[in-house]
């Protein structure tokens, strides 16, 4: 499974619009992978927060 795939996986199960199918596929590789998207997305969304906040708050 390539990175964009990968990528595109992680983005939907934090919607939480995972497709049965596409669960299925991921589960028969390593976890790793999408455990570190899955923190690097959720790292940035915090960030992207922290930053709206700062913007408003000014």
């Amino acid at each position: 499974m390539s990175w964009k795939h990968r990528l595109q996986a992680v983005v939907a199960a934090l919607f939480g619009v995972q497709s049965e199918k596409n669960r299925q596929l991921q589960f028969r590789g390593s976890p790793w992978p999408y455990i570190g998207l899955g923190a690097t997305a959720i790292l940035l969304f915090v960030l992207l927060l922290l930053g709206v906040v700062r913007l408003v708050l000014r």
